[in-house]
């Protein structure tokens, strides 16, 4: 199983309550109705960073201990059957929804600051 790894930043003057509400509630809907055309996509899900005292106080002690940099605001992860399925396709449908979901994501993702990765999970337990 490969997976489709997206980690997301907010676009400048968005909080994080913003865009975790615009990512759930308007791209995940879109990401399901465009499901048809995209018949390649085998699973996908958000990972929202928590926010709040709690989630704030347990990201920021993660951070210290590790020296590493703000965390993403969430992760999006898509899983696929292999690497030839990721990449071809589905056609005129396929490109078309693909290309409806990047111009969405362009409205609440600062892509300069994500990063985006295809893996291979190993599981360990």
């Amino acid at each position: 199983m490969i997976k489709l790894v997206f980690c997301c930043r907010r676009k400048p003057g968005m909080t994080r309550e913003q865009f975790q509400k615009r990512w759930l509630e308007v791209h995940g809907p879109l990401v399901r109705k465009l499901r048809a055309e995209l018949p390649m996509m085998k699973r996908y899900v958000q990972s929202h960073t928590l926010t709040g005292p709690v989630g704030d106080a347990g990201n920021d002690g993660l951070r210290a201990a590790r020296g590493v940099k703000e965390p993403y605001d969430g992760i999006t992860e898509v899983w696929f059957d292999c690497l030839e399925a990721m990449g071809g396709g589905g056609g005129e449908a396929a490109r078309a929804a693909g290309q409806r979901l990047l111009e969405d994501e362009a409205e609440f993702i600062d892509f300069a600051e994500s990063a985006v990765l295809v893996t291979e999970e190993r599981e360990i337990f």
